[in-house]
């Protein structure tokens, strides 16, 4: 498949990169300064504003078979990258012809009765907020083959290759496992219109994205 990564210089977008070309799909990386993308041996990097109109970033989209969502402004631009960039990449997946969108959420992100009690989150309202009208939108509002995935906290550990999905309570999450899940989901209908939660567990990631329905 042709992906086009959304955010692909931040720690998730690396990874996610690496592993979708692993898989065999070709990747363009869709950044604000191409220039500072460093995976040129693998993916294509291409200039995408966030804060330009869903026609202009549609047209940067078009021609390629999928989208992913992993961008982050780290707290500094929250309206302008997690809810209104993001709201705006799925107004341009559509406009270019795309049905397959893998957005990058937080736990919990649709459940804000939950925020509170969880530690990690309880510090994140603003993001957690960003994220709720974002998520909600690609919901309620689009007609793309989405799958959101919602983490609990992102760590620098190693991968572990192992996960729980649909989980109830806060976790870890090794960066490198979350954008193997995100790899993994690409191409799997079963996870067509869902909203996965998730973190460190005791299943081989394939095989807990394979199972995913049933595990529900």
């Amino acid at each position: 498949m042709k992906v086009f990564v959304i955010g692909a210089t931040g720690r998730v977008g690396q990874d996610l990169i690496a592993d979708l070309v692993d898989a065999g799909h070709t990747v363009t990386a869709g950044v604000h300064t191409p220039a500072k993308f460093k995976q040129t041996d693998i993916a294509t990097a291409v200039s995408l504003d966030l804060t330009a109109d869903p026609a202009t970033m549609a047209a940067t989209l078009k021609g390629n078979d999928a989208v992913y969502f992993v961008a982050g402004s780290r707290g500094k631009s929250l309206l302008q990258v997690e809810e209104f960039g993001a709201i705006k990449s799925m107004q341009a997946a559509e406009q270019a012809g795309i049905k397959r969108y893998v957005m990058l959420s937080s736990l919990f992100a649709t459940q804000p009765e939950r925020w509170a009690g969880i530690p990690s989150l309880d510090s994140l309202a603003d993001y957690n907020v960003a994220k709720f009208v974002a998520d909600n939108w690609l919901i309620r509002n689009t007609q793309l083959d989405y799958t959101i995935l919602q983490p609990g906290s992102l760590t620098e550990d190693e991968a572990t290759g192992k996960v729980a999905l649909g989980v109830d309570d806060g976790g870890r999450n090794p960066i490198p496992d979350v954008a193997a899940v995100l790899a993994a989901v690409l191409d799997q209908s079963n996870t067509f219109g869902q909203v996965i939660t998730m973190h460190s567990g005791n299943t081989e990631i394939a095989a807990a994205v394979n199972d995913w329905t049933a595990a529900r």
